[in-house]
């Protein structure tokens, strides 16, 4: 996932160093866009198939008590759930409050980067009809599980689960790839990695918990990227044509 090596030119440098909101170039974002639309197709095919999920999620099920014994776990609800998103989230707010101090609008829109992901999966969320794995039948609940652009049943229960918010969090961590491209690649390719491998993680143990299904995650992540790189795109090549 290398990009062009238009940006190691010394012209593409000194843009660089002029402009603190660097564009990235075309062949950046028409990579993204064919990762986009094939992670899209493979996750849309996951949900709609709902048998990866509930094997993952039956995993973590315990059939004779009919409800997930980590659900109240301490380390998954304190340290999973609340301490991780409040660092991402504490980290986010003292990058925009460094880069408004220090007139560092790349760090400003970075920061807001990291917010507006998030913000973008929580309107999703909260317009879903899709259940939590324990509010479902299957898991010792009254809710009826439905496929991804399946007719909603009537009783598909209080929804407002899908995509993965907690999730969302740490995957709005890949924003910082924006930060340190193209001056250090390498370092902005760790960031995103870094930041998938939380929010996997953080999703994950929200799994264990029983209150997401894998595909909830991975759709987070999905619409954390695509949301960060098209407003990143827009703002950079606006703040483009005005320097013009």
């Amino acid at each position: 996932m290398k990009m062009s090596s238009i940006l190691n030119k010394p012209e593409t440098k000194r843009v660089i160093r002029r402009e603190a909101l660097y564009p990235l170039p075309a062949d950046f974002y028409f990579k993204q866009s064919v990762l986009l639309v094939l992670s899209a197709m493979f996750l849309i095919w996951l949900s709609r198939s709902e048998s990866w999920d509930m094997a993952i999620s039956q995993m973590w099920y315990d059939p004779l008590t009919q409800r997930f014994p980590w659900k109240d776990n301490v380390w998954l609800d304190v340290i999973n759930h609340r301490l991780l998103k409040d660092l991402v989230i504490g980290g986010g707010v003292l990058l925009l409050i460094a880069g408004i101090v220090r007139r560092q609008w790349r760090w400003v829109l970075v920061a807001l980067l990291m917010g507006i992901g998030p913000l973008v999966v929580g309107v999703l969320k909260s317009s879903s009809a899709h259940s939590c794995p324990w509010d479902l039948v299957q898991f010792g609940g009254h809710a009826v599980s439905y496929p991804l652009f399946g007719s909603i049943p009537e009783n598909s229960g209080p929804g407002r689960c899908f995509p993965g918010g907690h999730a969302s969090s740490g995957f709005s961590a890949m924003a910082l790839f924006f930060l340190f491209w193209p001056h250090r690649p390498r370092l902005a390719w760790c960031c995103w990695w870094a930041a998938l491998v939380l929010g996997t993680a953080m999703g994950f143990g929200q799994i264990m918990r029983g209150a997401h299904f894998m595909s909830h995650n991975l759709w987070a992540a999905w619409w954390v990227w695509l949301t960060q790189c098209v407003i990143f795109g827009c703002v950079t090549h606006l703040f483009k044509m005005k320097r013009k």
